[in-house]
């Protein structure tokens, strides 16, 4: 990759290869050089903004928002992070995503003025999202978070108000590594006077000990707004709000109430500035759209997409799995990065695979079929690594040369019937699933965004609309 901007009017593919080259961390957190180049390009957002951060949820609250919002008639910006298939899914304003030529004007615009400065891919791209939604004369933003919050790239703007969907062990490198540092890190979305929505329904003290700290009016899940409902309808309940006979929100999955109450909450705060009837709400939860979310295609058999990669989300994956019923045989398409608790998160869901198809993931966080398959067949008490389905011959070794993942050792259980194999890739994975699966089996296809986006592509390739 060369270190050289691309010229005037060169593509979006060109810009996105230059700025991975840019800084010399691919993740670097702090404030201080972005603020100083918003500062140049006199960055303001003058309409009502929306921070959403969690470990989990915020995908699906964000975009519960924008569905009401856009239903009550609003202009409204979404900032969402990573993309499934195209950076464009990663800004949005008014539903639709941002065409290349405005992303491109946008960051053109930020190299001719950022100086000496260097900022990362997250920094640069996060300036360009807010640059065209200060031009879009918005009435609403909605920013989610990329990591943690302090010092997210993001939290470079003051929200109006914040939404804390979870807390729970990602990211720990920079995070921290219990939920308490977490917790602390996430909070720091919150502002002073300014309403703080927390739908963790057992948060760490140290949220709540930040909101008192600065005087945030923290709401919590369970004390100040809630959910009840039953199989054909649910209400939410709020401190002087309450919407009953609500339709079930489009998305699939045990806690999407949780993150429907969570935004529902952050309406009924901002009420004041934002008219949303009823009528919004109910057309906003049945038409909400969020591809990689415990995403059931149609058709046999049964497939399911979920971008989940930490113990919290293949916790909730189980739960909806669970709910689904009985099916003979359980193929899951699962590849991970080496950064994530891997033995962790699988065995969230070992109890429910009977087959696992572990693919390679490129890149140097990218974690290799057969070390996935190593700890499948710890955490399963298969000692005898087995490939039942295909059968390869070359050692799978990291491209980078770094060491691959091995997690802790564990007692020793009795070995199941459970059948492992590896891949060079996920589209090769989801292949070889859907050769063995009959119409009355399952395909779960999990554990990383990096995972479930060549799924789709092979999908989208095949006519089949999965975007929607």
């Amino acid at each position: 990759m060369s270190s050289i901007a691309p010229a005037q009017g060169a593509a979006l593919a060109d810009w996105l290869a230059y700025l991975e080259t840019l800084h010399p961390k691919a993740i670097d957190l702090g404030l201080d050089r972005i603020r100083a180049v918003a500062q140049r390009l006199e960055l303001t957002l003058d309409c009502v903004k929306i921070t959403v951060a969690g470990t989990n949820g915020k995908g699906s609250t964000c975009a519960m928002l924008e569905a009401i919002l856009l239903d009550a008639n609003y202009r409204v910006g979404q900032y969402t992070s990573p993309h499934l298939l195209r950076f464009n899914e990663r800004i949005r304003v008014n539903g639709q995503e941002a065409s290349d030529a405005d992303i491109v004007a946008q960051l053109e615009r930020i190299e001719a003025i950022r100086g000496e400065i260097t900022l990362t891919y997250f920094e640069m791209t996060t300036l360009a999202a807010l640059l065209l939604f200060q031009a879009s004369n918005l009435d609403v933003a909605i920013l989610e978070v990329g990591l943690g919050g302090r010092l997210d790239a993001v939290n470079l703007i003051d929200t109006d108000c914040a939404i804390l969907t979870s807390v729970d062990l990602d990211h720990t490198a920079y995070l921290g590594d219990t939920r308490e540092a977490i917790g602390w890190e996430k909070a720091h979305v919150f502002r002073p006077g300014k309403p703080a929505v927390c739908a963790d329904p057992v948060p760490p003290q140290t949220v709540i000990d930040y909101a008192a700290e600065i005087g945030a009016d923290l709401w919590r899940f369970g004390t100040d707004f809630n959910y009840s409902g039953d199989r054909q309808q649910w209400a939410y309940g709020g401190r002087s709000q309450r919407r009953n006979a609500l339709g079930y929100p489009a998305l699939r999955g045990a806690n999407q109430l949780l993150n429907a109450s969570a935004a529902l909450a952050a309406l009924e705060n901002l009420r004041e500035r934002l008219v949303v009837t009823q009528q919004n709400v109910r057309q906003g939860l049945l038409h909400v759209s969020l591809p990689g979310r415990m995403q059931i295609l149609p058709g046999l058999p049964a497939t399911i997409l979920d971008v989940g990669h930490n113990p919290h989300a293949a916790a909730a994956v189980g739960q909806n799995l669970d709910s689904m019923g009985h099916y003979p045989h359980t193929y899951a398409v699962v590849g991970m990065l080496h950064d994530k608790d891997i033995e962790a998160t699988l065995s969230r869901l070992s109890r429910r695979v009977d087959r696992w198809l572990c693919a390679t993931l490129t890149g140097p966080r990218g974690t290799t079929g057969q070390e996935l398959a190593d700890i499948v067949h710890r955490i399963t008490g298969d000692v005898a690594p087995v490939d039942p389905f295909v059968a390869q011959a070359a050692e799978i070794k990291r491209g980078d040369g770094k060491p691959g993942v091995r997690a802790a050792p564990r007692p020793a259980v009795a070995a199941r019937d459970v059948q492992v194999s590896t891949f060079d890739s996920p589209e090769q994975a989801f292949a070889e699933a859907r050769k063995l699966a009959t119409d009355n089996d399952r395909i779960l296809v999990f554990g990383s965004f990096a995972t479930v986006g060549p799924v789709l592509q092979v999908l989208r390739r095949e006519g089949r609309d999965v975007l929607s």
